[in-house]
């Protein structure tokens, strides 16, 4: 078998790469370097496996081929849900953030996503190689708000657009060949079929356990300059962080833990923070939100009050999504109103109030003397 298709059968296997799940990749023994010059001294030289690597790394990233390859033994490894409206839903979003995308990035013209969804229970999703994404069924059972769907989609096209897979491959590929051989029970001798098969699995584990908090982060900031590109909220980056943290400290977190707080990304209510400071400022610095508290001008606006299917704070980012929006447009300089329940800046919704939050007048006219 040609390491092409041995490498291909070790990623089908395991393919969540680039999630929002993985841990940190396993550190190299001291053993390894004697077990790599026992690879040289049978022919590997260097220079033939970086070869290896980078050949293999081309043809899933850059070639049709290998996109689809990918592709193809994902939805039969994992399985593919039929369900028409999920389906419609991620068809819309996909649609909706490859605009977001193409306005700042437009290099995804070329290299459009293949993506699906998975019969995988479990709330992940993930992008490997070649732009080949996946989101579980899960997921759209336990995240029902859209603009919060989008966001974490959003973030997967962040890896993808940012090259994360291939990028940490080149990078630590051979770390991680080295931890694999330091692992193998080899006896005098590496080599052949079975060094090539230890190179493939070793790409794979940089795709699945890339351990680097700084593409995380990097793949937070591009969902929300996409989200900022498209008509989602913002807030929803914000607000499904938050309900990710709540989720940790509630009754949810057994079998979720790692898809919040893994090793390799920041804390679910760090990641929130950023984002809402991001939207302070891309309000020029006027509007704010902390437990469920928007602020206007460090003046109390509202304490929005939870609904059925989110906190306080929760709720509260997308307002704060939706002001930010308002103040980034210049749309402050019109007066707040009231349309048919909706508080409004010039022509951007601001809350519609539910039970437990103060009437829509009340909002506007505090909004008029603070804003």
């Amino acid at each position: 078998m040609s390491l092409r298709k041995k490498f291909l059968s070790f990623v089908a296997a395991a393919v969540l790469s680039l999630s929002l799940v993985f841990g940190t990749a396993t550190k190299a023994s001291a053993a390894t370097a004697d077990l790599i010059g026992a690879a040289i001294q049978i022919g590997m030289e260097g220079a033939a496996l970086n070869a290896q690597i980078n050949a293999n790394i081309k043809h899933f990233n850059e070639t049709e081929e290998g996109r689809r390859e990918l592709y193809n033994n994902f939805r039969e490894k994992y399985g593919v849900c039929e369900d028409s409206e999920y389906n419609a839903l991620l068809d819309r979003i996909m649609a909706n953030l490859t605009k977001g995308v193409a306005a700042v990035d437009p290099t995804i013209k070329s290299k459009p996503y293949l993506y699906f969804i998975s019969n995988d229970e479990n709330v992940n999703a993930a992008c490997t190689m070649g732009h080949v994404m996946m989101v579980n069924v899960g997921t759209f059972k336990q995240i029902t708000n859209e603009d919060e769907l989008a966001a974490i989609v959003g973030h997967e096209m962040g890896h993808g657009q940012k090259d994360h897979v291939a990028k940490g491959n080149k990078k630590n590929l051979r770390k991680q060949i080295m931890a694999s051989l330091a692992g193998a029970a080899v006896g005098t001798t590496i080599g052949g079929g079975a060094l090539t098969s230890l190179i493939a699995q070793a790409a794979l584990n940089q795709s699945v356990a890339h351990g680097s908090r700084k593409y995380e982060s990097e793949a937070d900031l591009c969902s929300l300059d996409y989200m900022l590109h498209t008509d989602y909220n913002p807030g929803a980056c914000a607000a499904v962080m938050q309900k990710f943290a709540e989720m940790e400290k509630g009754s949810k977190r057994s079998g979720l833990a790692n898809f919040f707080n893994p090793n390799d990304h920041p804390e679910s209510d760090k990641r929130r923070d950023v984002y809402a400071k991001k939207l302070f400022e891309y309000s020029g610095k006027h509007v704010s939100a902390k437990n469920g508290i928007i602020t206007v001008n460090k003046k109390t606006l509202i304490k929005v009050a939870p609904s059925a299917t989110m906190s306080s704070a929760e709720r509260s980012y997308f307002v704060l999504g939706n002001l930010a929006v308002a103040y980034h447009r210049g749309l402050n300089k019109q007066a707040a109103t009231v349309e048919n329940g909706t508080v409004m800046l010039g022509n951007q919704p601001i809350i519609t109030p539910l039970e437990g939050d103060e009437d829509a007048q009340v909002i506007a006219d505090r909004l008029n003397e603070i804003k």
